[in-house]
């Protein structure tokens, strides 16, 4: 039975609260007086703004609006508090509210609830709809006052005074009148301006829910200890499980692996760990690593890992099997351990711009995860003091009470960069309420096409939107500027026309163009991919791989991959000028010219410049050409051989939700007429790539088409992929490529690396260069063109469950005497998840 089912027959708040209660003592989860105050506050048809510490309950006041809007759906046209229409639920990242749909789903059933990321959309006509908050801001946009918007959640609306997205979290109050609003936040600050805002614009009484009444107290502490000092009496007084909180991922994973020096975990313990680890798969690189963190109870924790990787760190928390947790500062959102105990190893971070304290927000925010209901009775913040002031107190104390000896001792200075603090700033951090919420409103393309297209005066509605943001007065007129530039030009483009009379929908402007249905709602580049498809000429050999470039240049940048490979390109633009014999000066000036590959730049800039003219929106989301598929494609690389030629392990779950970005976007984006057998054979080989990395977020999306199937959903941590050799066109094209790939590495003659792949099943280094170093005095090189990847130059016989392969070179004179010959065995391949190959010869054919 869903929460649905318990609607009651009316919408009488006595009655709807009375349902709700039941069912949430039902599930043991009571509320909290500051929750049944929020729950009558919205039950009365009030706003809410709950500023409530980290695990108050406030999930459980978003459920409760959600089932009080359903109740006024199901009594519509009775006598009930508030408007009826739909709940919209947002949060900060797509990860979020994924975990949000699913919990909803299950709540109140697949048929009431929707989801809405920008790239996802599932049952968007749903009473309940879990979305990034941009979607509700530009659903806000396009109908105004009018949007069928009952109710609006705003999950972390700390994020109002996010630099690049606040402006999503301040749409929805300014053009949500008629809507009722609930706020939540652990750090909101000082909320009078909002709850003012709020009754003005909404005509509605506006309750704030502040408390600094933790359901688990927590206390905080300043410690000049080393920490493993610290982290060892933690663990001796009973204070695990310990997040140690750092900055960067790197210290994260060196930290892990210093303490496991500790005894963090009994015989006992282990011995459950690698119970409840069972046949999990770590692959190589970091996945070692954490394999060996975790069976000494040690775990890592950042947005970087592979989401099976975070899960199995989850569920070994939960199960009280880790007793230590090195994380970073983004512990704040979606992560699901429980924590006896923050330990936080600075109070300085390089935020990307420079090194500065934390703010009193920001702080709290980390902190207030320590101590979670149903878990510990009192929950501890600790704050390391510096390295050099934890070395100072070691030699004062060594120096003991002798005061030469203690004039004597050479006390250590911060270094140079790092921003200093001591109790001080520890003692100012924990009193301090967090900062005010500031503005960061924007206008867009988006913005003003979203407003000119609803009916009408969008003059008046501009203005405002404009004039009545929460922005100083200085902005504001940089705003007004902004948005009449952007008018203008959408008017020259013939995009907008101004009407002399206000037409039957009044409308003074309106557009000349028709917006797709879903404008400014999903991936908003995919038109213009469509459009260049038709510039590619599919009887090129290179077609398959220009289609792949033209839809990775809509797909957003990831940063870590693009400055790997900018990196390593100026490192060998650097080692070629040298041996050129470039002066330094002049070498330095041409390496600014040089970064990561961007194919079909040539074509795809102008083409997008022409785009625009008549799509002038999308000059907000310029198109980006890059080659990460594409380079493994050509490069014939999987997964981890990606991830390890461009040490991006401590980055590999970012890595896999770009292929998994890819993978969707050529599945949906490219008709199916335009994806000839090639295309297609690329597409099955990426989404196995990503299956066999980790299928989760296939998984996930898939099951976003199907959320009724949630119940029946498979919950282990790791399930594996279904076999490689199960999708046979994809395996054969993974043995392509891993076949492929000794070609390339023995046209570079690089035998180490030919025998760390063969070395195992008898053909190591010496082996191939023996083999092979004689082919390069008949030709001067192996070719690796498209010829040489063609179907005539691989001869592969698919027989039972050993598979034989001829690999024969691409010689300049066409002799097409010299490869190599194979065996492929699938049960192998599906042991490893990689074609497993064994080399049986190579030379002259």
């Amino acid at each position: 039975m869903t929460l649905t089912d318990r609607l009651p027959a009316t919408a009488d708040p006595d009655d709807v609260y009375e349902a709700f209660s039941e069912w949430a003592s039902e599930r043991d989860q009571t509320p909290y007086p500051i929750q049944v105050e929020a729950l009558i506050e919205l039950l009365s048809g009030s706003n809410v703004i709950m500023a409530t510490p980290t695990g108050s309950g406030k999930s459980l006041v978003a459920t409760g609006l959600e089932f009080a809007v359903l109740a006024a759906r199901l009594a519509d046209g009775q006598d009930a508090p508030g408007p009826t229409g739909r709940v919209f639920y947002t949060a900060p990242i797509k990860a979020l509210v994924s975990e949000k749909f699913f919990a909803a789903t299950e709540i109140f059933g697949h048929d009431q609830v929707g989801m809405m990321t920008g790239d996802a959309s599932v049952n968007a006509d749903a009473p309940i709809i879990c979305c990034t908050a941009e979607i509700l801001a530009n659903l806000a946009l396009r109908d105004g006052a009018q949007a069928d918007v009952a109710a609006v959640i705003m999950d972390e609306f700390h994020y109002y005074a996010d630099p690049d997205r606040g402006w999503a979290w301040q749409v929805p109050l300014i053009e949500l009148p008629r809507a009722q609003f609930l706020l939540m936040s652990a750090t909101l600050g000082d909320v009078t301006r909002f709850r003012d805002d709020l009754e003005r614009r909404t005509g509605r009484s506006t309750a704030v829910i502040s408390s600094t009444e933790r359901p688990v107290p927590l206390n905080y502490e300043y410690v000049t200890s080393s920490l493993h000092e610290t982290i060892t009496e933690r663990l001796e007084t009973h204070q695990a499980p310990i997040y140690v909180v750092h900055f960067s991922r790197a210290a994260a994973i060196e930290q892990a692996q210093g303490l496991t020096s500790l005894k963090v975990s009994s015989r006992e313990e282990k011995d459950r760990i690698a119970e409840l680890i069972g046949n999990f798969r770590f692959s190589s690189g970091f996945g070692k690593t954490l394999s060996r963190l975790v069976r000494n109870g040690i775990g890592v924790h950042h947005a970087g890992m592979l989401p099976r990787y975070r899960r199995l760190v989850e569920r070994l928390s939960q199960a009280g099997l880790l007793k230590i947790i090195c994380g970073t500062d983004t512990l704040g959102v979606g992560i699901n351990v429980p924590i006896r105990t923050v330990l936080l190893t600075s109070l300085s971070k390089y935020d990307g711009v420079r090194p500065r304290l934390l703010t009193a927000r920001e702080f709290h925010q980390i902190a207030g995860r320590a101590g979670r209901a149903g878990y510990d009775t009192v929950g501890t913040a600790i704050v390391e003091a510096p390295e050099h002031v934890v070395a100072n107190e070691k030699a004062l104390a060594k120096a003991g009470d002798d005061p030469k000896k203690r004039r004597k001792v050479v006390k250590k200075k911060p270094p140079p960069g790092v921003v200093g603090y001591g109790r001080p700033t520890f003692d100012r951090l924990v009193a301090a309420e967090p900062e005010p919420l500031e503005s960061t409103f924007a206008v867009s393309n988006a913005m003003l096409l979203n407003v000119i297209n609803r009916p009408g005066d969008c003059m008046a509605a501009m203005t405002h939107l404009l004039t009545t943001n929460d922005e100083p007065p200085a902005r504001q007129r940089r705003h007004i500027r902004r948005a009449l530039a952007i008018y203008r030009g959408l008017r020259r483009a013939g995009i907008v026309e101004q009407l002399p009379e206000p037409d039957e929908l009044g409308r003074r402007a309106r557009l000349t163009v028709d917006l797709q249905a879903d404008f400014a709602l999903n991936q908003p580049l995919s038109t213009f991919a469509l459009a260049a498809l038709e510039l590619l000429d599919v009887e090129s050999p290179s077609y398959p791989l220009d289609l792949i470039s033209v839809v990775e240049a809509t797909l957003e940048d990831p940063r870590p991959i693009l400055t790997a490979q900018r990196d390593r390109a100026r490192g060998e633009a650097v080692a070629q000028m040298k041996a050129d014999g470039l002066e330094y000066e002049e070498r330095m000036e041409r390496l600014d010219e040089v970064s990561y590959a961007r194919p079909l730049v040539e074509l795809l800039e102008p083409a997008f410049a022409t785009f625009l003219q008549t799509h002038p929106w999308l000059a907000d989301t310029p198109v980006s050409p890059k080659s990460i598929v594409r380079e493994m494609v050509e490069q014939a690389m999987n997964f981890s051989e990606f991830v390890a030629s461009y040490r991006l392990a401590r980055s590999e779950g970012m890595v896999l939700r770009y292929l998994t970005d890819a993978y969707k976007a050529l599945r949906q984006t490219v008709p199916d007429d335009a994806k000839t057998p090639e295309v297609q054979d690329l597409i099955e080989w990426l989404g196995e790539i990503v299956r066999q990395t980790d299928s989760s977020l296939l998984e996930e999306w898939e099951l976003l088409a199907h959320p009724e199937l949630l119940h029946t959903a498979d919950q282990e941590v790791d399930h594996g992929p279904p076999p490689v050799t199960a999708n046979v066109r994809a395996f054969r094209v993974l043995v392509r490529n891993a076949l492929f790939r000794r070609v390339e590495l023995c046209a570079a003659e690089d035998w180490d690396a030919l025998g760390e792949l063969d070395a195992e099943r008898g053909w190591d280094a010496d082996g191939w260069a023996d083999a092979i170093e004689p082919y390069f005095d008949d030709h001067d090189e192996i070719r690796l063109g498209p010829d040489a990847r063609g179907p005539a130059m691989l001869i592969l016989e698919q027989s039972g469950r050993q598979w034989s392969a001829r690999q024969i070179f691409d010689d300049p004179e066409g002799d097409l005497d010299w490869g190599f010959s194979a065996t492929v065995d699938l049960d192998a391949s599906d042991v490893e998840g990689v074609p497993v190959i064994s080399v049986n010869s190579a030379g002259r054919l």
